[in-house]
C-alpha cells in the first residue's frame, strides 16, 4: 500500500456514494451503510451474512491505515476496496464532528423475524416506537452485553441504521441478529407463538422488578418491550404484554433514561435465566 492518499478530492464518485449513505433514502435504495471508528470497522471486517462479508469499501487516513494497520489488513481479507483518503475526504464522509479517520460501508445485515422465531430465543429486546437513534444503538449495545439472543425494532421504530444509532451501538450491529420493521402486534404475537413470555417496561407498571425476580417469573425465556424515552409505551401497546414491569426507584430520581432502564432490565432477565438453568 502507498501511503499517499488515493483519494484527493470529496468530489471523487467514490466518495460521493459514500457520502450520500447519510441519508435514509439512499440506505434503503442502496442497502449499505456507514460504520465510522476502529471498533465498529474492526467488527464489520470480521462479519459476513450467509458467506458475504459485509464490509466491501474502506475509507482510511493515512494516519489511521499506519495505526490500525491491522484492520486495513482484515479488510482487504474481507475482500472490500481500501481507499487511502486525505482528511478532508473522510471529514466530508463521515458524520461526526471529530472523525477517527476510518469510515466503512456496510451491507445491509438485519436478519428476516422469522428466522429469529425459529432460533427459540430466551432473551429479546424488542424496541417499541423508539425513535432517538442513540437511544436505540445503546439499548442493541446493551442487549449484546447482557447476552441476549436478538433485538427486533417495529415499524414505529427509528432505522438500524442511521449513523448516531451505528456509532452508540459501538460494533454491537454485528454481533447478535436484528430484525427490522415488524409491526408491534406481530412481534408480540410472533413471539409468544415461540413460547417468549412479553414483558413491557414501563415507569407506570404494576409489577415491580424486584417482586418479579422474587417470585421466580423472569427465569423462562423472555422478551422485553422498552418504548419512547418521552412517553412510554402507548396502553394497546402495554395491552399485548403478559406483564408490564417498573424497574423500582430507590432514591430521589424521578425516572431512568431508556437505556439504563434496558440494561437493568435485561441483566435481570439473564441472571435469572442462568440461575434457573443451573438449578433445572
Amino acid at each position: 500500500m502507498v501511503a499517499v492518499p488515493e483519494l484527493i478530492s470529496p468530489k471523487s464518485s467514490r466518495v460521493a456514494a459514500a457520502r450520500r449513505l447519510g441519508k435514509r433514502n439512499f440506505r434503503t435504495k442502496d442497502r449499505l451503510f456507514l460504520a465510522e471508528g476502529p471498533q465498529a470497522v474492526r467488527e464489520a471486517a470480521g462479519h459476513s451474512v450467509d458467506g458475504e462479508p459485509t464490509l466491501v469499501e474502506l475509507f482510511a487516513t493515512v494516519e489511521a491505515a499506519e495505526r490500525y494497520g491491522d484492520i486495513v489488513e482484515a479488510a482487504h481479507k474481507a475482500g472490500a476496496r481500501v481507499h487511502l483518503a486525505d482528511e478532508a475526504v473522510i471529514a466530508d464522509i463521515s458524520t461526526t464532528v471529530t472523525p477517527q479517520g476510518l469510515v466503512g460501508v456496510c451491507r445491509f445485515l438485519d436478519t428476516p423475524f422469522e428466522q429469529i422465531l425459529a432460533a427459540k430465543p430466551r432473551l429479546v429486546a424488542v424496541l417499541a416506537h423508539v425513535r432517538d437513534p442513540g437511544n436505540a444503538g445503546t439499548v442493541l449495545r446493551c442487549a449484546d452485553a447482557a447476552g441476549a439472543d436478538a433485538v427486533v425494532l417495529t415499524d414505529a421504530s427509528v432505522d438500524l441504521y442511521n449513523p448516531k444509532s451505528v456509532r452508540a451501538s459501538v460494533g454491537s450491529h454485528f454481533h447478535l441478529p436484528v430484525a427490522v420493521g415488524v409491526p408491534v402486534e406481530q412481534a408480540v404475537q410472533g413471539l409468544k407463538g415461540a413460547g417468549v413470555r412479553i414483558v413491557a417496561a414501563d415507569g407506570a407498571g404494576d409489577d415491580d422488578l424486584d417482586d418479579e425476580l422474587d417470585k421466580g417469573t423472569m427465569g423462562g425465556p423472555t422478551a422485553w418491550v422498552f418504548g419512547n424515552e418521552a412517553w412510554g409505551l402507548p396502553a394497546e401497546t402495554r395491552a399485548l404484554a403478559d406483564a408490564v414491569v417498573r424497574v423500582p426507584i430507590h432514591g430521589k430520581a424521578e425516572s431512568l433514561n431508556l437505556a439504563t432502564a434496558a440494561a437493568v432490565c435485561l441483566y435481570a432477565s439473564a441472571r435469572a435465566q442462568r440461575r434457573s438453568a443451573a438449578q433445572a
